[in-house]
């Protein structure tokens, strides 16, 4: 019997994507987990997995197409020959151009009116809600884009070829845009005890029987209670208004291969210390083995970065979006460390985010025998 696979949702703030890749083609095989679609939301690309074992009986969307979530992506059956059903008795979201919204608009939505000084009743919506695609669409006809400026003088350049960007650098474009037209970002930095650090972690490591350090991840934790007792740390800015998350959701970022990835712990407030070591090394292991899903890399609230590995002595993280504060680890030199953050000084001072760093200098008294075994039998 004919399945469908429709288009997940990737994004709370999302009710449409756009497809960018197909990876199988009608009369392909396929089986359960394996990739079949590349899609793309305001901030980052996505892959879609099939649900089940089948046959491509038909691919209902076109590439590049802006589609709704929940819509048919394409059809699955079990044998090549199988009938697919007429699409308007299935269709899993009715879209009716020239429409209006009949609920309020998608947060995204909602800080993309702002910007432009609009109000949900001015734009026809073609769904239940008004989306962002919405509003590109109505701005487009309503002012035509500006012309490419033209380059300085001496700046033409050189001959070579164009090549696309991978879903990770089209990702990574997207996080940097953001910052540089959304966010007001600022750097501050400590020095900080890293030997002292460095005795505390071995300990736990010995205490818990870890087969490897557990300093990053401690120093990770350490972060995510500063964000669950601070409410600001765990927010950002949507049109004037600002949005508190409801969970801590640690990003962490993981270099593998030429890939870098920001991993995100879902919840990690609610995580003791030894379940939140567990469950960061479990998305480790998944980002090495390129095995990540979508739902380990979204939805980040506020984020850790290293680069002691490769014994950088400093570095700027750039903040993710919709995030205010990301702190940086480098490497130690005659033990002492610097710990810095890139913040969102629209949410945060200069005062807020070394306050984070002060928190997370010291090792404290958190990792002791009796707090261990408080979460053990708690």
């Amino acid at each position: 019997m004919p399945t469908p696979l429709h288009t997940p949702r990737v994004n709370n703030n999302d009710d449409s994507v756009r497809l960018v890749k197909l990876l199988v083609k009608a009369g392909d095989a396929v089986r359960a987990g394996q990739l079949v679609a590349e899609v793309e939301t305001d901030k980052a690309n996505f892959t879609v997995e099939s649900d089940r074992d089948g046959v491509v009986l038909q691919i209902t969307q076109s590439l590049n197409d802006t589609i709704a979530v929940g819509s048919v992506l394409l059809w699955l059956g079990e044998q090549a020959d199988e009938r697919v059903p007429a699409m308007a008795a299935v269709a899993a979201v009715a879209v009716q151009p020239g429409g209006t919204a009949t609920s309020a608009p998608t947060l995204k939505a909602q800080q993309l009116l702002t910007k432009h000084g609009l109000s949900a009743g001015d734009v026809p919506a073609r769904g239940e809600r008004l989306t962002v695609a919405d509003i590109e669409a109505f701005l487009a006809t309503r002012t035509p884009p500006p012309p490419a400026p033209a380059p300085a003088a001496g700046a033409a350049m050189a001959a070579g070829t164009t090549q696309p960007l991978t879903p990770e650098e089209r990702g990574m474009l997207r996080t940097v845009l953001w910052q540089r037209d959304e966010a007001v970002p600022g750097y501050v930095e400590l020095t900080y005890d890293a030997a002292a650090w460095d005795r505390a972690s071995a300990d736990y490591q010995k205490r818990e029987k870890l087969l490897l350090s557990p300093l990053l991840a401690l120093m990770a934790h350490r972060l995510v209670r500063a964000a669950a007792t601070d409410s600001r740390i765990n927010s950002t800015i949507v049109g004037d208004a600002r949005h508190v998350y409801s969970t801590v959701n640690l990003g962490f970022t993981i270099q593998s291969d030429i890939t870098l990835y920001l991993a995100v712990v879902q919840d990690a407030g609610s995580l003791g210390t030894r379940e939140f070591i567990e469950r960061l090394g479990r998305i480790q292991r998944g980002a090495l083995a390129h095995t990540l899903r979508s739902a380990d890399l979204t939805g980040a609230t506020v984020s850790f970065s290293s680069m002691a590995r490769w014994n950088a002595s400093r570095h700027v993280p750039v903040l993710p979006p919709f995030t205010s504060l990301i702190v940086a680890h480098a490497g130690a030199r005659d033990g002492i460390g610097t710990l810095g953050a890139t913040y969102d000084h629209r949410v945060l001072t200069g005062y807020d985010a070394l306050h984070v760093l002060q928190a997370i200098a010291e090792p404290g008294g958190e990792f002791t025998a009796q707090e261990t075994e408080g979460e053990q039998h708690g």
